[in-house]
């Protein structure tokens, strides 16, 4: 009887052993599983979003960039017209031009699934003061113009003495905010004016976290003639909603 006991014994002991073996090893191969699937997911909706954030300057792109950065890959374009097929930036894949700038090469269609295009823009009454203008020395002001493509030799006093948008301002916003069918990608065209009160709808569009945007602008206008020069343009922007996609 004792012999018996001692063999049953033996048995349930080798046999709990490799319970406790067969748990360990689920519970190895669940661990490598969960940390395989977040990795996935983090490569995927986290380091594979490339961000193109577009302006004409003194709207708060380099603000939104900075808050887009911590999401993915971001680059800051100001080229005037957004190709129909969407570009490599600057030097990227084989480009040979500025930084700020579509290169000509297209992006291949399955990865365009990466890629979110942002217009964002502002009032040109605010936004010229804060780009636009030689407050900074000419130099400044003359590389902003070559870079958004209009003529650098303008000056506010030409606009101002000319009443006319020589900024070709007007231009720009509606390369970026009319419908065309032949884009093969959308463009989120984004109102700085709401952007602070609703930057969650934003977070959401583009399935991201909090962007913790603050505004720490006090510029007024103090240029009546701007005023007048942009007055349409500024009546369509005011109505627009906080993102239109084009």
């Amino acid at each position: 009887m004792l012999g018996e006991r001692s063999y049953t014994y033996i048995i349930y002991s080798v046999e709990l052993n490799q319970f406790y073996y067969i748990i360990h090893t689920l519970y190895i191969y669940i661990n490598i599983y969960i940390n395989i699937y977040i990795y996935i997911n983090i490569n995927i909706y986290m380091e594979q979003k490339i961000f193109y954030v577009c302006s004409y300057g003194g709207s708060g792109s380099k603000m939104l960039c900075n808050a887009l950065n911590q999401y993915g890959k971001v680059e800051h374009i100001h080229s005037r017209n957004p190709p129909n097929k969407l570009e490599y930036i600057g030097n990227n894949n084989g480009g040979n031009t500025y930084c700020e700038w579509f290169n000509g090469i297209p992006i291949p269609e399955n990865e365009l699934k990466n890629y979110y295009v942002i217009y964002i823009y502002r009032q040109p009454i605010f936004a010229i003061p804060s780009r636009f203008t030689d407050k900074f020395g000419y130099p400044h002001h003359k590389h902003h113009l070559e870079h958004i493509q209009v003529d650098s030799k303008i000056k506010l006093e030409d606009v101002l003495s000319t009443g006319k948008d020589l900024y070709k301002i007007r231009e720009f916003h509606e390369n970026y905010t009319k419908q065309n069918e032949k884009r093969n990608y959308k463009i989120y065209c984004v109102k700085y004016e709401d952007i602070f009160n609703k930057q969650d709808e934003l977070s959401n569009l583009l399935k991201i976290g909090k962007l913790n945007l603050v505004n720490n602008s006090s510029r007024k206008n103090s240029n009546k003639q701007l005023d007048n020069i942009y007055a349409d343009l500024i009546c369509e922007m005011n109505k627009n909603k906080f993102i239109m996609i084009s």
